[in-house]
């Protein structure tokens, strides 16, 4: 396990560029086993998650080449059915959280998956109902092997997957992905309602309409799919991780600095921009950049009655929950009191602990909630040894430890690793000071 040491108090200057969108880069590669076509994806983020889950598809047979910098070429015309049937594969999965992902395309395409508990971040309980119940209304038999510790779900022989109307139980992003995958083989027609609509679920259903897919309703809640029997290859490019686009705000803000972020696909961060904007924080839009500006001190707005500032995640097109411990950093040098609410997880604010210890002012109401009285700059927080706990969390620390006094320490920085791809290089390139152990 490496580490981050972390010399604070330097300022920020220049431009950096979001790496490509770590979710919509678990689904679309995932996506290419729906084909035994050649399937080129660019954009593609080279972080521990992405890494992983390509090491995970070649163990199946699938063939990788790397064309260049985060530009991929995939084959998945050979594919070891033996070997992701095997305790090996399933065990693989388990220790992977974008392991889901490939699920819905074997038993679309295979006939056959195991679905591991999955691994990632330690943030809660992450249910994967939505996903298991989606296979068997379009027909999949569920059953449970003690000895790989999974759940197998197949089709029975000689069936297929077949089309139906499903009312999913939660918006869940990664749930819709999976179940539209499998539906995209099915036969008849598919209807997922409350379907997650989140940008990385448009640009995998655009994918997959350009393999040869038939969906409507793309950027709805409701998607309609009517099944074909073959899908071909295609040319795919990611999205820009809107979730790097908010940590570089976030830590511009708190460092004072002025920076701009090139190239973000603005009409694809919906609330994000004016989320920060609550903070006090002055975003200019430059194109498709944004520009952060220079401040002395950031006001966190009031509510129209006067009441105090409340920022909590909600499904696509509210805010996402993956900012939250971004923005809660943030807060603790603007001037004002916000409460953060984060409804999805109820681990994801336990790292508020190393916050305090760092001297913001933090009261953790319960799981979900935490309201943040911010120092407004008077008070520098004060460095500190830290463990990243989970990906967000550990960006989290980061931002604070870069505006810390003194020097920090981060251990556990593969947390980090997993969602931000040479993220020291990057932010030392703009001024940091941040030294890999």
């Amino acid at each position: 396990m490496g580490s981050f040491v972390v010399e604070g108090g330097h300022k920020l200057s220049g431009a950096i560029r979001p790496q490509g969108a770590k979710n919509e880069a678990l689904e679309v590669i995932s996506a290419v086993l729906l084909t035994d076509e050649q399937v080129t994806i660019s954009n593609v983020p080279e972080i521990l998650d992405v890494k992983n889950l390509i090491i995970l598809l070649e163990g199946m047979g699938v063939k990788v080449n790397r064309l260049d910098k985060g530009v991929y070429s995939f084959k998945a015309d050979n594919i070891d059915t033996e070997y992701i049937a095997s305790a090996d594969f399933v065990a693989k999965c388990a220790h992977l959280r974008g392991s889901v992902m490939v699920v819905g395309p074997l038993l679309a395409r295979f006939g056959r998956a195991y679905f591991p508990k999955p691994g990632g971040d330690k943030i809660g309980r992450r249910r994967v109902d939505t996903h298991i119940l989606g296979m068997m209304k379009l027909g999949a038999v569920q059953d449970y092997d003690s000895s790989k510790k999974a759940f197998y779900l197949h089709v029975p022989q000689g069936s297929h997957l077949k089309g139906c109307y499903m009312l999913l139980d939660e918006a869940s992003v990664t749930g819709t992905a999976n179940i539209l995958m499998a539906s995209v083989l099915a036969e008849g027609e598919t209807t997922i309602y409350n379907a997650a609509c989140e940008p990385y679920i448009q640009q995998l259903s655009g994918m997959l309409v350009s393999m040869g897919a038939n969906i409507e309703g793309i950027g709805s809640n409701m998607l309609k799919i009517k099944g074909v029997s073959k899908l071909r290859g295609t040319a795919h490019k990611i999205l820009p991780d809107m979730i790097e686009v908010g940590s570089f705000i976030g830590m511009a803000a708190l460092n004072q600095s002025s920076i701009t972020i090139k190239d973000v696909s603005y009409e694809n961060l919906g609330i994000i921009p004016e989320a920060f904007r609550r903070l006090g924080i002055q975003l200019e839009q430059r194109g498709d950049d944004i520009f952060v500006p220079e401040q002395e001190s950031y006001v966190i707005e009031s509510f129209l009655d006067g009441s105090i500032m409340t920022l909590a995640d909600a499904p696509w097109p509210g805010l996402t929950p993956d900012l939250l411990s971004v923005m809660l950093v943030v807060a603790t040098q603007c001037k004002g009191s916000v409460l953060i609410h984060q409804k999805m997880f109820e681990s994801r604010l336990f790292f508020v602990d190393k916050l305090i210890d760092m001297g913001a002012q933090i009261i953790l109401c319960d799981p979900h909630r935490a309201v943040v009285i911010g120092h407004d700059h008077n008070y520098r927080l004060r460095s500190g040894k830290m463990s990243s706990p989970d990906i967000r969390a550990g960006i989290a620390l980061l931002i604070a430890a870069m505006s810390a006094k003194g020097t920090s320490v981060i251990s556990n920085i593969d947390q980090i690793d997993r969602g931000y791809e040479d993220i020291d290089i990057r932010l030392n390139a703009l001024g940091a000071c941040i030294t890999r152990q």
